[in-house]
């Protein structure tokens, strides 16, 4: 008997209503004494997607708040404005560092040793 797949666990962003993986969108946690917190810990969450327009989104429209039944304070919006920078530059970083060497660069395209010309 072969084990089943893994299904991916669900989520819907609460700007956006996209369902997309959990592990592909934020997790804003209310925990139960109040507090707001980002990724760790139990309590009412809600998901929005690492995009700026589904964080705008939140923002204008009070989706978190309305998901979480509390207020979110603007620092909570400010970090996920940074961490959303910092997945841009570092996006940006990981696309230059994996680049495919260039023509004219010679080790790329040295002759393996047991190669004769025709």
């Amino acid at each position: 008997m072969t084990p089943r797949p893994q299904r991916p666990v669900l989520r819907r962003c609460v700007a956006c209503r996209a369902l997309k993986d959990r592990r592909q969108l934020w997790r804003v946690i209310r925990q139960a004494d109040g507090t707001i917190d980002l990724e760790r810990g139990m309590g009412r969450s809600a998901y929005l997607c690492p995009v700026q327009a589904c964080l705008e989104e939140a923002r204008r429209r009070k989706r978190l708040q309305r998901a979480l039944r509390c207020r979110v304070s603007d620092s909570i919006i400010a970090t996920l404005e940074t961490r959303l920078i910092r997945n841009d530059h570092a996006s940006v970083e990981a696309k230059w560092s994996t680049a495919p060497a260039s023509a004219w660069d010679p080790v790329a395209h040295v002759a393996p040793p047991d190669w004769r010309p025709e």
